[in-house]
Formats: C-alpha cells, structure tokens, sequence
C-alpha cells in the first residue's frame, strides 16, 4: 500500500481512482498529478516504482490537501458565521445553505425528525 500525504492509498486500484483517497484531489485534479509526474493514468498503484511514487507525492505537495485544507474551510465558515451573512445563519441553525426546500426533504441537514404536538381547541 502507497503512503501519500499521510494516506494509505489502495493498492488494487487504477492510479487515477486511488488518488481521489485523499481529501483536496478530485478525479480532474489526479487526472493532472500523473500527467505531471509522467505516470500512465491506468497502471495500478501496486505497480509503481518508487520514482514514480516520489513524483507523485512531489506533484501532490505543491496542492493545499488534507488536515491543512479541512482547517481551512472551516476557517471560511467560522468567517461566514461572524458576519452573520445568509449562508452564515444557515450553517448555524444547520439548514441547507443553497435554496433548497426544507418542508419536505433536507433531512441530511436537519437530522431526525422531531414530532411537535398540535395543541387541541
């Protein structure tokens, strides 16, 4: 198993899909990284040289990934909260932030639903 930006990538898969493992690399980017480091996109990892994986990891340095990029959005959305901006209020009364309706779906956003009882007349 290749160890890149501190994640164990699997092994038995293409270098393309095996790249998108680690959080900040989506497939176009992967796409770029072996491009870059002059790996064919469908050699598995299992068979990369050591060269080959030092390239790699040196292509994927150069991107903000991981722990550092995870931080990062969260600073942005510490940020939107303070300024207390519509997408802001959203995040914290943990709504969904993009115009969606809530009536009837949205329940990844609001958790389980919580029955309110109806007052009689």
């Amino acid at each position: 198993m290749a160890r890149i930006a501190g994640i164990d990538i699997p092994k038995n898969k293409r270098g393309v899909i095996a790249l998108t493992y680690i959080f900040g690399i989506g497939s176009s980017r992967a796409q770029e990284v072996l491009a870059n480091a002059k790996v064919d996109e469908s050699i598995k990892v299992q068979d990369w040289t050591d060269d080959q994986i030092a390239a790699i990891r040196e292509q994927v340095g150069s991107f903000t990934i991981e722990g550092e990029l995870r931080s990062e959005v969260q600073l942005h959305i510490k940020r939107l909260m303070d300024i207390g901006c519509q997408r802001g209020i959203r995040h914290r009364l943990g709504l969904p932030l993009r115009g969606q309706r809530t009536k009837n779906n949205s329940r990844t956003r609001k958790g389980k639903r919580k029955t309110v009882a109806n007052k009689k007349k």
